[in-house]
């Protein structure tokens, strides 16, 4: 598998792809609006857990890395894993190294991602959760079309405290 836009490419996760996972994972101003950042080793295990072979029946995370074509520089990653089989809805995130961000990067690697699962994979919806306060996120997510389809108050705890999420939803009957 391999998608290609004007300047991304987005490729399975490799060996390669390790380094900028990890860094990203630790890294507390990367995850303010994700979860607590990861040790060193859960960065890894997480890591492992997301490069494993993937199907259209399996329960793991189907997960590619994010790169610029021209330079190879690796931005981040976007995957995504199927929480209901039978109605072929599944969970989409991503992330983009803090040095990548306000490029437009997230919106192709975004907007090809969604073409594949949509199309290639045949899925019928994509849902994403944000952080209320992760406003870069839930704008992107609306430019693109999903739908913000409620508040989860409370949703998970992140250094200690409780944060509310947005939850988004898009439709393939919707396009």
């Amino acid at each position: 598998m391999h998608l290609a836009g004007q300047r991304l490419k987005l490729l399975p996760f490799d060996e390669s792809d390790l380094d900028l996972f990890v860094e990203i994972s630790m890294s507390p101003e990367m995850m303010e609006h994700v979860y607590d950042p990861y040790s060193y080793e859960e960065a890894n295990e997480a890591f492992t857990a997301k490069s494993q072979p993937w199907s259209k029946e399996s329960d793991g995370w189907l997960s590619f890395g994010i790169s610029e074509i021209v330079t190879g520089e690796k931005l981040g990653n976007i995957g995504l894993k199927i929480t209901n089989h039978e109605a072929k809805i599944a969970e989409v995130g991503f992330m983009i190294k803090s040095s990548a961000q306000g490029k437009g990067f997230a919106g192709e690697a975004l907007s090809l991602f969604k073409d594949f699962a949509l199309s290639e994979l045949d899925l019928n919806k994509l849902v994403a959760t944000c952080s209320t306060s992760n406003t870069g996120s839930f704008k992107l997510l609306e430019k693109h079309g999903f739908i913000r389809e409620g508040c989860l108050k409370q949703n998970v705890i992140i250094n200690g405290n409780y944060v509310d999420d947005y939850i988004y939803g898009l439709c393939k009957s919707a396009l």
